[in-house]
């Protein structure tokens, strides 16, 4: 039997990622119905990424040094409701420029708060996370097959309300998240920079900033291509959700994976199979069954990575810097890197066209692996960590 952190966690998690999936698959198109065009589009969903690059130090930094890093997530989580609720006051491209940076710099705080909280309950081995991970995996499922059928037949419109209610949720499910205890560390009186500059710590973050680069045309333009390219909402909605099935079963299978293969060997063979992924996405929408094989790849596109990833971060920055790891972590790869990619590909997408985009996306995940392989080639035991 479970214990009571376990659902209140995993709560959290399904709220959370239940709002990531009516969203990033979604709102691009309801971009699009404001007749924004793909510059326009891809600064704006842009934005999330921007808010990574410093909201997540800021609050982890804050989170650390008082010690009260659920209060810190409630107040993020109501924060960002209350700014959210700018979308039904205007839709000119400065104030939705303005709604969605408000909102995303608060919304940006609330996961590396808790992905260090829920691993502060687990343990120094973070054995369990995926058990917990996953149900923000089912939270994405639901939202996004359902909402694919919701907009085939209502107007793109009626996403802004959706939204609006799991927001609320999020909130909601803040207020019952416990505060884990933080065991200290030998590392708490010395600067998060004496991690930082290690080279093992130092090749990771830049490789988790290509990965998160090479999902920005994907996180902005991947749903219009497929409407663009005759695919139904329905279609576009299960696609999505199978490559989050995959996850799924990759949280599952990730503890039996790591004690054989180790973390490092994992998110290598991850960056490899994303750079696959990307460019049968770019060069293969015409068929659906190479589009369904490309998605089950996001089980190591994000699924193995992230996973892979946040247990690395929990062994790097231990005791009174796990915060701000999480924090870190999330802003050098999905702040910096998602802005890059998504600014990237807003500007390629018409320059290029959208084949060239993926394949750019998957030079950058292919850059990644390099930087991973040249890193434990160099350092052997490297790849035996786990």
């Amino acid at each position: 039997m479970f214990s009571l952190p376990y659902w209140r966690l995993s709560g959290f998690y399904f709220f959370y990622f239940a709002f990531v999936g009516a969203f990033t698959p979604f709102w691009s198109l309801y971009l699009q119905s404001l007749e924004f065009n793909a510059f326009q589009i891809g600064v704006l969903m842009s934005l999330l990424q921007v808010s990574r690059i410093f909201a997540p130090n800021l609050w982890g930094w804050l989170a650390d040094h008082t010690g009260r890093r659920v209060a810190v997530v409630q107040l993020a989580a109501f924060l960002s409701l209350i700014f959210y609720l700018g979308v039904f006051a205007g839709d000119s491209f400065i104030w939705m420029f303005v709604v969605m940076a408000l909102m995303s710099l608060f919304w940006s705080a609330s996961l590396p708060l808790v992905e260090a909280i829920t691993l502060g309950h687990l343990g120094a081995g973070g054995e369990g996370y995926g058990r917990i991970r996953l149900w923000g995996s089912v939270g994405f499922i639901i939202a996004v097959i359902i909402l694919g059928y919701v907009l085939d037949y209502a107007p793109v419109r009626a996403l802004l309300w959706i939204v609006l209610g799991l927001k609320a949720g999020i909130f909601l499910l803040s207020r019952k998240i416990p505060e884990p205890k933080i065991v200290p560390h030998h590392t708490d009186d010395q600067p998060v920079w004496n991690i930082l500059r290690r080279p093992d710590v130092a090749a990771f973050l830049v490789a988790c900033f290509l990965m998160a680069a090479a999902h920005g045309v994907y996180y902005t333009f991947y749903s219009i291509y497929l409407v663009e390219h005759g695919y139904s909402k329905s279609v576009v909605g299960w696609l999505w959700a199978l490559g989050v099935i995959c996850e799924v079963l990759v949280f599952l299978w990730m503890p039996r994976m790591a004690a054989r293969f180790g973390l490092w060997r994992i998110l290598i063979a991850s960056f490899a199979l994303a750079a696959l992924r990307f460019f049968l996405i770019g060069w293969g929408v015409e068929y659906i069954l190479i589009i369904v094989f490309a998605q089950t790849l996001h089980a190591a596109s994000f699924g193995s990575f992230h996973a892979a990833a946040v247990a690395l971060v929990h062994q790097f920055f231990r005791g009174k810097h796990q915060a701000k790891g999480q924090g870190l972590y999330t802003s050098i790869s999905f702040g910096l890197g998602g802005t890059l990619g998504g600014l990237m590909s807003g500007y390629t997408w018409d320059a290029l066209g959208a084949d060239w985009s993926f394949s750019i996306s998957a030079l950058f995940a292919l850059a990644g692996y390099f930087v991973l392989l040249w890193r434990v080639r160099h350092a052997p035991s490297t790849a035996d960590a786990v």
